[in-house]
């Protein structure tokens, strides 16, 4: 948190600050100790939610990293930063790129114990949601706090940052860093306790629900109005809306994370129409539960914003089955615009020869993937390695989620696929490859494959169970042996 004091010092400026009584910072910024965590991965334990990074490999480590710079990068030409001053903020900043890789393996824990991969979009989805809420809390002096990661930022850099701003001639206004009175009306309202010696109602209500009072900070911080939402008529009504729809009460608390927003919609003049809205577009009403747990923001939207979404998709040829099924597995494809992410998409696979409307069905996400950050430098990578377009649009169309991941992890899975001795060919036969696990599928099948002295098709490798794949082999061996 950011303690606030009044400045005696010789420097005119800082001096003008403290007498219009603009607060700054002390030289001991006090960081959330949940929030900056990052000596987690050298632990053997998992103490605080860390996570022992030394069960994942140091090549999906290093895959990793780069797509943590990458999602860190994006996220401060967001706030305004030129792509050079990016760079060498990334660069400066190899202990908080570690600490976001830790946060991943924390986060996803359960994926990497059975040996499953995150995609770029999972990552994405991962971290930004934590970077927005430093933004919230550090403000302007984010990149500092990123630099001198895990320790506080000095004085004399912001003192240098308040160089470079001429005198007002009028007091000016507090700078982004501090948390403004609105927010900091609605953090004390969520946390202090009351003259019960309690938390108020709607907080010790949140907190049952298996909330914790960060959780409910962080919320508060991106959405103040969260504080002043009552129980009996805003949030426990929603609540109890969501478990009659058969939404788990464990999910409740991710879902109230996602979009707080919801608590402040009429349920029978918003919430109820608008699934209504929805099911006559084709959403399965048996799977309310998945679907905004997924998305909850859907319930948010605009009729004409839904209406627009789901007319594209017929205009790409789905059918009505097929929409209410993209609906129901993506609902997140409504919040990609029209006209800046989905015609875009569909122009760039249509050149390269993709059937658009099989592709929206099998992985719609990839239409919410930046074409020239993501898209593009995946079909160069395999145009590189040989492959003609043709060969291209074939993989994207029977592996949609192709384009997910990022370009260190194809690069790694490629490399190893080159020591296999397979053709090519059966790359683009079975391009799912590239979404099995190096380290815990691919390696282990092609070793033990090796060892037994017979050879498998490559999607019989990798997609068949632990006991179809040993029987294949048996077979395989059995007919070597009758020769």
């Amino acid at each position: 948190m950011i303690s606030l004091i009044q400045v005696r010092t010789p420097n005119p400026k800082l001096a003008f600050l403290s007498r219009t009584r603009v607060p700054l910072y002390r030289i001991e910024l006090s960081f959330p100790q949940k929030v900056f965590f990052c000596r987690a991965k050298y632990s053997e334990s998992e103490i605080d939610g860390s996570f022992n990074l030394r069960v994942v490999p140091s090549n999906l480590v290093a895959a990793e990293k780069e797509e943590a710079k990458a999602v860190l990068t994006l996220f401060l030409k967001k706030q305004g930063l030129s792509n050079a001053l990016s760079a060498r903020v990334i660069n400066k900043s190899e202990p908080f790129i570690d600490h976001l890789v830790s946060r991943l393996h924390s986060v996803h824990k359960s994926r990497y114990l059975v040996g499953r991969e995150l995609t770029t979009l999972e990552i994405r989805d991962a971290l930004i949601p934590y970077l927005e809420a430093l933004h919230e809390e550090y403000g302007s002096i984010l990149v500092d706090v990123v630099e001198s990661f895990p320790n506080p930022p000095v004085l004399e850099k912001i003192e240098e940052t308040i160089e470079k701003v001429p005198l007002p001639v009028t007091p000016a206004s507090p700078p982004s860093a501090v948390l403004d009175s609105k927010k900091l009306k609605a953090l004390a309202r969520v946390s202090d306790i009351g003259p019960t010696g309690k938390l108020p109602p709607h907080i010790l209500y949140l907190v049952e629900l298996g909330m914790d009072i960060e959780t409910i900070r962080v919320i508060t911080r991106k959405f103040p109005a969260f504080a002043y939402y009552s129980l009996e008529g805003k949030i426990k009504p929603v609540v109890e809306f969501l478990l009659d729809l058969g939404v788990p009460r464990s999910q409740i608390p991710t879902i109230l994370s996602k979009r707080p927003q919801l608590c402040g919609i009429s349920l029978s003049e918003n919430l109820i129409p608008t699934m209504a809205f929805l099911e006559e577009l084709g959403v399965d009403k048996e799977q309310w539960a998945k679907v905004i747990y997924r998305f909850p923001a859907l319930l948010t939207y605009s009729r004409p914003k839904l209406r627009a979404t789901v007319d594209f998709l017929y205009e790409m040829g789905l059918s009505a089955e097929s929409v209410s099924k993209v609906l129901t597995r993506c609902p997140n494809i409504i919040s990609y615009s029209v006209e800046d992410k989905l015609r875009p998409a569909t122009e760039y696979f249509r050149s390269m020869g993709v059937d658009v409307g099989v592709l929206l069905y099998r992985c719609p996400q990839t239409f919410g993937l930046s074409i020239e950050a993501n898209v593009k430098p995946v079909t160069e990578f395999f145009k590189d390695k040989g492959f003609n377009m043709a060969e291209v649009a074939a993989m994207v169309s029977r592996y949609g989620a192709l384009y997910t991941f990022s370009l260190a992890k194809l690069i790694l899975k490629w490399d190893f696929f080159l020591t296999m001795g397979y053709p090519r060919a059966e790359l683009v036969k079975f391009p799912q490859y590239f979404g099995y696990s190096l380290e815990e599928r691919i390696k282990p099948r092609f070793a033990i494959m090796t060892q037994t002295g017979v050879r498998l098709l490559l999607n019989q490798m990798l997609s068949l169970s632990e006991d179809a794949f040993n029987k294949a082999l048996k077979r395989k061996l059995k007919k070597l042996l009758d020769k």
